[in-house]
Order: C-alpha cells, then sequence, then structure tokens
C-alpha cells in the first residue's frame, strides 16, 4: 500500500511539473497575454505597433484581449520567412501579405516639460529608447501632442509610472519616471495639458523619460521637438 501511494504521488507530482506554467511560456513569434497587460503595452514591449497586431491576431479594434491568449508578434509572411521547419512535399500556397497602413504626418510638437536632456537618445543609463530630461521632484509633465491616452500604469519594467498617448496611426508618444499619474486610459488631450507629475529616473535622480514612436519603432525625439 505504501509503495502504491507513493508511486501515485509520483505520477501526479511529475504530471503537475510538466503542465500549468509550460504552456504560458513567450516564444519568438509570440506572446501570452498577462493579467493588467493591454494591446499597446504589449505593442510598446516588442517594438511593433498597436494596429498591427491586431491585424496579424484578427482582433478588430484589439480590444478584445485576455489573460492566457496567445498573440502573433509577425505577419504571415514574415512568419512564414522565420519559419526553420522543413517545407512540405505537398504544394502550399503562400500566406497573403496584409495591406500595411498609411504613413501619417507627424504632429506638431512641444517640449513635455523644462530642464535640459541630460542623456541623450541611445545613451544610458536608462532603456535607451528616448530621452531623459532634468528637472524638479514633482515638476509638470506635460503632452508634447494632442492624442488619446492608451497607456496609463506601471506595468512595463523600466519605465516606472508610465503615460502613453496616441497621437494618430503612425505617432505615439511616451512619459516616463513619473511621481504620479493625472489621467486615465481613454482620456483625450490637448498638446500642453498637465498629465503627469515629474518622479525619479535612473541614479536615484527627478528625471522625466520621454520618447517618440513611429510605426512602433523608437527615434531621437529631439528631430521633432522645437529648437531652445
Amino acid at each position: 500500500m505504501t509503495t502504491r501511494l507513493f508511486t501515485t504521488l509520483f505520477v501526479v507530482l511529475t504530471l503537475a511539473s510538466c503542465g500549468g506554467h509550460s504552456s504560458w511560456r513567450d516564444s519568438a513569434e509570440t506572446h501570452i497575454v498577462r493579467k493588467g497587460e493591454t494591446l499597446f503595452s504589449i505593442a510598446w514591449r516588442y517594438g511593433k505597433t498597436a494596429d498591427d497586431l491586431a491585424r496579424w491576431n484578427r482582433l478588430g479594434d484589439g480590444s478584445l484581449i485576455f489573460p492566457g491568449q496567445r498573440l502573433k508578434l509577425y505577419g504571415p509572411a514574415a512568419t512564414a520567412s522565420r519559419s526553420t521547419r522543413p517545407r512540405a512535399t505537398t504544394p502550399r500556397s503562400e500566406p497573403r501579405p496584409l495591406p500595411s497602413i498609411p504613413a501619417q504626418p507627424a504632429p506638431i510638437w512641444v517640449w513635455p516639460t523644462k530642464g535640459s536632456v541630460n542623456v541623450g537618445f541611445g545613451a544610458k543609463p536608462g532603456t535607451g529608447t528616448g530621452v531623459l530630461i532634468n528637472g524638479r521632484p514633482g515638476q509638470a509633465i506635460y503632452a508634447a501632442a494632442s492624442g488619446r491616452v492608451v497607456y496609463a500604469g506601471s506595468g512595463l519594467i523600466g519605465y516606472g509610472k508610465l503615460i502613453i498617448l496616441k497621437h494618430n496611426e503612425t505617432y505615439l508618444s511616451a512619459y516616463g519616471y513619473n511621481a504620479s499619474l493625472l489621467v486615465k486610459e481613454g482620456d483625450q488631450i490637448k498638446r500642453g495639458q498637465k498629465i503627469a507629475t515629474m518622479g525619479e529616473g535612473p541614479e536615484r535622480k527627478p528625471r522625466l523619460h520621454f520618447e517618440i514612436r513611429r510605426n512602433g519603432k523608437p527615434v531621437n525625439p529631439r528631430q521633432f521637438l522645437p529648437a531652445r
């Protein structure tokens, strides 16, 4: 009886260790949605656009995602070209590429806060995807252009309390290391509107992390901001 009980427990534990969280592992081509994630935060993490993720996964407006859902990170044509599996002997039709989204012009930008740029684009400390602007604790942070809040939270590692604004189908901007967030997801924001207060960034110094993304990819904000 003791031997049989031990054998049963061993089998149960072995099966449990093989299941569960193992099915939640991300791959190079997919991401498993976690609680609290949005399509925009996932797209931001991988340098994609939310519109592309929605099209590739046939999500409509992209609002219907849920924990445990597996999202493709590449379109059909890209996924096929990345595959290392041997080709089947029977002829197969090539995946039809999805139509691209037309590029839209950049909005009119203003500086998101007062202060000098202490760390430039691509430099450290920081994520390297934007610039770090020095300031004072609690200093006002403003929207650099009009848009809609598509993310407001602290779920993205390396950004602290973060706000992401969508300006059109091509351009997004982000404001990280905030002490407080004064807007919420879905809010329509005007250029120059106060959206947050400055917190501490790398090295425990009061700074704003500011970045602009074009079609999901970080670009140097200084090429868009007015000279000062």
